[in-house]
């Protein structure tokens, strides 16, 4: 008995060990901001420009929780000035922003953590993707991964090993972002096939910005583009089959109105969605939402399970 007892208490104390260690269970997580609920709130404006900017576009955390990267540019539609910054929680504090690299954005975690995927340099044509892997002393500079005479526009790794971006590599002018889908790139020794995800969720207008979960279980997208790129967010989840649904909107907490709207991205624990929202340059910011309990909701309806 009183083995069982001892082993009993053993197991509560390791499971309690385990919770603890979870940082995205501490008051100090997500850069120690109050928690949203389900009505959006923007992101740790001061932290992320305690000088000048805008903090826009794909951000990332670590899979630890502990590093959080986003792009801080001094304009929309520009690279120039473009800084990527970090903050990293030490010795029991977030410390930071620090710069990272320049003129790159975008920054997306490989599946491993071991490296991040950037786009950037001021190419103009969307048509690279650079890579920066883990040293000892934090990134290497980054150098081109990819380089295509299509476009290549906010690239992101699953763990099946295909990667997602969105592309004209099907037809048209890199530059004519009209022609521009929500594909799957699939890379070999030999080849890099590109293929469009189909009409179900692409359109004849911008179809660009986005965000898919790694087991590819569902996508974020920008859609309803106007011709501004104002915009509204809605998902879509993959049937068993591999075809999409069509997507359903957010709701209107989160499309409150004519807004530009993208830089999609879920926390790697699930719980909360974060993206750039803005009218104008003044009014950017990057914003989070509570996203799980949404998330399930909409499963429901597009999946019925």
């Amino acid at each position: 008995m009183r083995t069982l007892i001892f082993l009993l208490v053993l197991c509560c104390f390791y499971s309690g060990v385990s919770a603890q260690s979870n940082f995205f269970n501490s008051k100090d997580a997500y850069l120690g901001q109050q928690r949203p609920n389900d009505t959006p709130r923007i992101f740790a404006q001061q932290m992320l420009v305690p000088d000048s900017g805008i903090a826009m576009g794909r951000s990332a955390f670590s899979a630890d929780g502990k590093e959080f990267y986003y792009a801080n540019a001094m304009h929309w539609f520009t690279t120039k000035g473009n800084r990527l910054r970090y903050l990293k929680y030490e010795g029991n504090k977030w410390r930071g922003p620090f710069v990272l690299n320049y003129a790159y954005f975008s920054p997306t975690f490989s599946i491993d953590g071991k490296s991040m995927y950037f786009a950037g340099r001021g190419d103009g044509k969307h048509s690279y993707v650079f890579i920066s892997h883990r040293n000892k002393t934090g990134w290497t500079n980054p150098v081109v991964f990819l380089a295509k005479n299509y476009g290549l526009y906010e690239f992101m790794p699953t763990n099946s090993g295909t990667f997602y971006v969105a592309s004209n590599g099907n037809a048209g002018n890199v530059k004519d972002y009209n022609t521009y889908d929500f594909c799957t790139l699939t890379i070999t020794k030999t080849d890099t096939v590109i293929k469009s995800l189909g009409p179900v969720i692409n359109t004849p207008a911008f179809d660009g910005d986005f965000y898919v979960a790694p087991d590819e279980s569902y996508m974020i997208i920008s859609y309803k583009e106007k011709p501004d790129y104002e915009c509204e967010l809605g998902i879509t989840f993959r049937k068993p089959d591999h075809s999409w649904t069509t997507p359903l909107n957010l709701g209107p907490l989160i499309n409150d109105g004519d807004a530009h709207r993208w830089g999609e991205y879920v926390t790697p624990d699930g719980k909360y969605l974060i993206y750039t929202k803005g009218t104008s340059e003044k009014d950017c910011h990057l914003y989070w939402v509570r996203f799980d309990g949404l998330k399930a909701k909409l499963r429901k309806e597009a999946l019925g399970k």
